[in-house]
């Protein structure tokens, strides 16, 4: 048992904080997504000890973040070219490439595949982080394994609390949901994971985009995870949620059939429910309030101690695609489609 302590990301917090990652520790730390558990992508000993504070299973793969481009070329076997046009375009920023892996790679961190997932975030203290540690950094979401994930150091202190030894407050993540995750097939790009840099933005760079049936369908029975968030369920809170995919008034008609007492509503808007007899809370009305405030949504249904909610479904393109792939997994594929 830690006694977990609160770093601010000041200078003399993130020297605190590369001490430790240097001894091999793992440390709670902030990126424009969502926060990060951190450990020395290289060293497997201290990136079993993420696998143990979050409980996760062996075969998720960790993606390794990186504070340069320079810094990937040891660590993998082969570069495609439209990944050098995707790092020029989106990097530093919220998505992780997905490409053969060289052997200096742990297998415990690629969840024993033989490609990893890099990427490089945008957020200044994660930066600094790992420019002074002088290595790459493995940070999957800062959570308990299958709750929501962390966009606030709170939100990571209430999970790790005793479980590592320091978390650094970097303050409210600014995107809210994990990275946009893809990988290279020719002239194709796959994405297997939807995030904050969308399909359309994509086909800037190729015109052939493809979203992996894994982004909004469940993963056949013994199928391969191919990159973080591909499981049954994820992201979910105590409460039992079902998305209803229909219109406002389809909606309304479906929760005054359906609600009792113990019913929340997650909606965009506060008149969402009007003439309901219900508890509601607002998750935004737009794809990237939404991203922003859905994790942090999701925990709070579990602060009022919801058991049965309905969540508005929201669009299936652009940034709304990775909010409906989180509230999915988090929903365990519950969901209700209404003319």
């Amino acid at each position: 048992m830690f006694d977990t302590k609160m770093l601010a990301a000041d200078d003399a917090s993130i020297s605190e904080a590369v001490r430790l990652l240097k001894s091999g520790e793992v440390v709670g730390m902030p990126t424009e997504t969502v926060y990060g558990l951190g450990a020395n992508a290289l060293d497997e000993n201290a990136v079993r000890k993420i696998f143990a504070a979050k409980g996760r299973p062996a075969d998720n793969p960790l993606i390794v973040h990186i504070s340069s481009f320079d810094m990937i070329k040891p660590l993998v076997s082969y570069i495609p070219q439209l990944a050098y046009k995707c790092a020029q375009e989106f990097w530093a920023g919220p998505l992780t490439m997905i490409m053969p892996k060289s052997d200096i790679i742990p297998e415990v961190t690629s969840g024993g595949l033989d490609t990893v997932g890099i990427r490089m975030p945008s957020h200044k203290a994660a930066r600094a982080i790992i420019d002074r540690c002088g290595f790459p950094i493995a940070a999957p979401s800062a959570n308990l394994s299958g709750s929501p994930s962390p966009t606030t150091a709170g939100h990571v202190f209430n999970d790790m609390n005793g479980r590592i030894p320091a978390i650094v407050d970097g303050g409210f993540s600014a995107v809210g949901v994990e990275s946009t995750v893809i990988s290279f097939e020719d002239d194709a790009i796959r994405i297997l994971r939807p995030g904050f840099i969308s399909a359309e933005e994509l086909k800037e760079i190729t015109p052939n985009v493809i979203i992996d049936k894994g982004v909004i369908a469940k993963l056949e029975q013994g199928a391969i995870a191919r990159s973080p968030g591909m499981k049954y369920k994820h992201y979910a809170p105590k409460a039992d949620i079902t998305i209803i995919d229909g219109s406002l008034d389809a909606f309304r008609a479906y929760v005054k059939k359906h609600s009792d007492s113990d019913t929340v509503c997650m909606v965009f808007e506060p008149n969402d429910c009007d003439g309901l007899d219900v508890k509601s809370i607002i998750y935004g009305e737009t794809d990237e309030k939404q991203a922003h405030l859905l994790f942090d949504t999701l925990r709070e249904l579990d602060n009022i101690g919801a058991k049965k909610v309905f969540a508005r479904c929201p669009r299936k393109s652009g940034v709304g695609l990775a909010v409906y792939n989180r509230l999915l997994r988090a929903a365990a594929f519950q969901v209700v489609t209404l003319k």
